[in-house]
């Protein structure tokens, strides 16, 4: 198959996330099973227009912050008179309109919709901004055949009036994430993974941790990664023992979560909660928030621990209680192990490249 994507960011993108992570898991494969992958993504400082990663043709056009506006003119003077089997559109910050217009068989993948958690991430008329292009696209793309990376997206979608929806779950590199063998951290460790936004609500996890303390004077929070948010969360975590990593390797971030007696995702909403399976891969346990994504990826009491979004104090229990009871860190430890085995990226591969056969067959 001749294959396109489109998406705002590669992960090279130094504010690359979960979804340029999904991108080229789940593409990079494709590419190599011997089908052409061209990916059209927004450019960065340094990166060259044209680039070959994971087997997949990447073109970098425009800037992240006016990649949506600059994509139609180059998509129908470079893209559309080729013969692509299939147009991806990987919505993952404001949907691509020009492009339903096309018509080439197109499947759309979602990670997560905004709905009103944009607001708490962006100024109001930003927010207001994505909010009703939200809104419109999935009025008029809902006869769309969509890919949902988990249940809680699905549900979204279907709100939303999409008729076709398939849920092919996100998945973990195995090879790069999975146990080291190195021991945990001689003191009790807390850690938080991913973009430092504010909608992720890492505030919560810092006031969660300064109740940690009183009880547990020896914990220590690792943050870890990078975001616009990252200067505002350092002051205010100014006196605690926090450390903030900023973007590390992936092979330091595996390191870590080895490392980790306990990972905490406390985000108000997420597509599927890739961190957690990456941390459940390395045998660590996730403590996060009952919330959209977060609630499929963590099987409470059995995996990890899921509690009511926004309630510091039981956040602050449930951290505690894992930190002191070994038994408990090592029956989750092992549990989160076994789940993460569920989510196999070759599998999760050959599951989207049949979906897109079934689209391209139909002509859309």
């Amino acid at each position: 198959m001749k294959i396109l994507v489109i998406n705002w960011q590669d992960r090279k993108n130094p504010r690359a996330g979960g979804a340029e992570v999904h991108l080229h898991d789940i593409f990079g494969r494709i590419a190599r099973m011997g089908h052409d992958v061209t990916a059209i993504v927004s450019g960065f400082k340094g990166a060259p227009r044209e680039e070959v990663i994971d087997g997949i043709k990447v073109y970098r056009t425009g800037g992240r912050n006016y990649f949506n506006f600059v994509l139609p003119f180059v998509y129908w003077s470079k893209f559309h008179r080729k013969d692509f089997d299939v147009v991806v559109l990987d919505i993952n910050k404001i949907p691509f309109f020009t492009l339903l217009f096309e018509r080439k068989p197109l499947v759309g993948i979602a990670h997560h919709l905004f709905g009103k958690s944009i607001f708490l991430e962006v100024p109001i008329p930003m927010a207001l901004y994505v909010y009703l292009t939200e809104l419109l696209f999935f009025k008029v793309a809902k006869d769309l055949p969509f890919v949902a990376v988990s249940p809680s997206t699905a549900d979204e979608l279907r709100k939303r009036g999409v008729k076709n929806v398939k849920i092919i779950y996100n998945c973990v590199d195995r090879q790069k994430y999975r146990p080291l063998g190195v021991p945990r951290t001689p003191y009790p460790s807390v850690t938080y993974l991913g973009r430092i936004t504010k909608y992720k609500s890492i505030d919560h996890l810092i006031d969660a941790f300064r109740l940690v303390k009183e009880e547990i004077p020896d914990a220590r929070l690792t943050i870890v990664g990078d975001g616009p948010y990252r200067r505002k969360l350092m002051d205010y975590a100014e006196g605690l023992e926090v450390e903030f990593t900023g973007f590390v390797s992936e092979e330091k971030k595996v390191e870590i979560l080895n490392r980790s007696w306990v990972v905490v995702n406390p985000s108000v909403k997420e597509g599927w909660g890739l961190t957690v399976i990456e941390a459940n891969a390395c045998g660590t346990p996730v403590i996060a928030a009952n919330s959209p994504g977060l609630r499929d990826s963590v099987k409470h009491g059995v995996t990890g621990i899921l509690y009511p979004y926004g309630n510091i104090k039981m956040l602050a229990n449930e951290v505690v209680r894992v930190l002191r009871s070994r038994e408990e860190r090592e029956r989750l430890m092992k549990n989160a192990l076994e789940w993460s085995k569920n989510f196999d990226c070759d599998r999760n591969a050959g599951k989207m490249l049949e979906f897109l056969k079934e689209v391209a067959s139909k002509g859309g």
